[in-house]
């Protein structure tokens, strides 16, 4: 694996589905500016188990009076079509890390895609700092790390 950038966010980016819906729903907030940048400057990747937890997520009824229906169907389909997509290898697929065993399909498709970086709010995850060369971080720690950003070099 090569070296990370000194600065900026590295080529490949699992995003946790809290930080993107925190992003849908607080367009000016952290999360959202961190999505911008990533979108710039790396590639999402999903697996099929994470982008399955969006889409059960963002239908829930809790988000109708926040996100229309049409806002919904552009962020997934946003998502699907900017994404690169991993297939979980058999070896990663019985592997776990976190005390949420849910929390693994993240692990797995940062893994599976050789990305720099898991971004989540997610303590279960958050606690794990690193997996495999996986830096875990929080959407402000990932901000940081982008150009633009006050924290960025």
């Amino acid at each position: 694996m090569s070296p990370e950038r000194p600065a900026g966010p590295p080529a490949r980016v699992v995003v946790d589905t809290n930080v993107l819906l925190s992003a849908a729903l607080s367009p000016e907030g952290t999360p959202a500016r961190l999505l911008d940048c990533l979108l710039l400057h790396s590639v999402l990747v999903f697996s099929e188990a994470t982008f399955a937890e969006l889409e059960a997520r963002i239908w829930k009824p809790k988000f109708d009076r926040y996100l229309s229906i049409e806002i919904r169907q552009g962020l997934v389909h946003d998502f699907a079509a900017a994404a690169e997509w991993v297939r979980i290898p058999q070896p990663l697929q019985a592997r776990g890390w976190s005390r949420d065993p849910d929390d693994d399909a993240f692990v797995r498709a940062a893994l599976a895609a050789d990305a720099g970086w898991l971004v989540s709010g997610d303590a279960d995850l958050l606690c794990l700092r690193q997996v495999e060369g996986v830096r875990i971080l929080s959407p402000a720690q990932a901000w940081a790390g982008c150009p633009g950003s006050r924290g960025s070099a």
